[in-house]
C-alpha cells in the first residue's frame, strides 16, 4: 500500500544512479557523503555543553556579575563555533578542486595539481586518536609533492562501522577526480 508521505523516499530509491538534479551546481563546494554518527554525536554533545554554559550565563547575569556573564557567553560562543567546525570537517569537492577541512585548517588543491586519487590499505588512525590499526584510506597525491594526509579512512568519525558508506564516498571522490583531473 503506497503511502503519500513516503513519496520522497520512494523517489530517492528509484533514482539509483547518480543523475544530476536540475539545480545541481558543480561549482559549489559539496561533501560527497553524509557526516557519520560519531561526528554528529560529538557536535551534539558540544552543543549540549554550550546550552548548559548559556543557562549558567543567565544565572550569573541574575546574580549581577557582568564580567562573569560576558565570560560565560563568550565561552559558549566558542564551543558553538567548535561544534559547527566539527560538522564541517571532512572532504569537499567541486569543479575547482578538492578541499580538506580539518578542525583548525583547510587545504584546497585544484584538480589539475593532483596526479592521482586512490584507495589504499595502510595503517589508519581510529577516530583520529593516536591508536592505529590496519584499514583503508583514500589518499591524494599532488604533482611533485608529498602526499596529503589521508582524505578519508574507514575508521574515522564519518565511516566507523559503515564500510559501505566509505566505499561509496571513496568512489564519489575518485569519480570527481577522474572527471575533473587530468
Amino acid at each position: 500500500m503506497p503511502l503519500t508521505f513516503l513519496t520522497a523516499d520512494r523517489a530517492f530509491d528509484e533514482a539509483a544512479d547518480d543523475i544530476a538534479l536540475p539545480h545541481h551546481d558543480e561549482n559549489r563546494w559539496r561533501r560527497p557523503y553524509r557526516p557519520g554518527p560519531w561526528r554528529v554525536g560529538a557536535a551534539a554533545l558540544l552543543l549540549l555543553l554550550a546550552s548548559y554554559m548559556l543557562v549558567a550565563a543567565v544565572i550569573v547575569a541574575f546574580a549581577g556579575a557582568l564580567s562573569a556573564t560576558v565570560t560565560a557567553v563568550v565561552s559558549a560562543a566558542v564551543v558553538i563555533a567548535l561544534a559547527l567546525r566539527v560538522l564541517r570537517m571532512g572532504v569537499w569537492v567541486s569543479a575547482h578542486g578538492l578541499r580538506q577541512a580539518a578542525l583548525l585548517t583547510t587545504r584546497t588543491v585544484p584538480w589539475d595539481r593532483l596526479s592521482r586519487v586512490r584507495t589504499v590499505q595502510q595503517p589508519v588512525k581510529w577516530l583520529g586518536l593516536p591508536r592505529t590499526l590496519q584499514g583503508q584510506a583514500l589518499v591524494a597525491v599532488p604533482d611533485g609533492g608529498e602526499p596529503l594526509r589521508p582524505l578519508l579512512t574507514d575508521h574515522n568519525a564519518d565511516f566507523l562501522g559503515r564500510p559501505g558508506a566509505f566505499d561509496r564516498a571513496a568512489d564519489a571522490v575518485e569519480g570527481w577526480a577522474a572527471h575533473y583531473g587530468r
